[in-house]
């Protein structure tokens, strides 16, 4: 047996999640990067049935962050982090979300949030 990871990176969504209310009610970008660890996924057999379905996978990171909003990126992050871990046969899973256009009182590239989950 042998882990397969899996990735999906740069996936942007606008939401409205902020501690602010200007970034709630006006809404913003957010880079998701996701790393699924799953064991064999479709190695031996070439078939998409056999391992994580990386459109199902951004589905159900549209769906968290569209279902709710979050005033922290950190909860958001683990919130998808939850979600991946219990709709996929993964072991472990890691989400970083970016907030691109953030404004600080100096330049940043961004901020960002990244929790880790591993199914017991």
């Amino acid at each position: 047996m042998s882990d397969v990871t899996i990735e999906v990176r740069g996936l942007e969504l606008i939401g409205y999640h902020g501690a602010l209310e200007e970034e709630q009610k006006a809404g913003q970008r957010f880079v998701f990067d996701v790393t699924l660890v799953a064991h064999d996924a479709g190695v031996r057999t070439d078939q998409l049935a056999d391992t994580v379905d990386y459109t199902a996978v951004v589905a159900r990171i549209r769906e968290v962050s569209d279902g709710r909003r979050f005033n922290l990126i950190e909860a958001l992050a683990a919130a998808v982090a939850d979600d991946l871990v219990q709709h996929f046969p993964v072991s472990r899973v890691r989400v970083r979300v970016r907030k691109p256009e953030v404004q600080l009182e100096l330049p940043v590239d961004y901020t960002a949030a990244t929790v880790q989950r591993v199914r017991r």
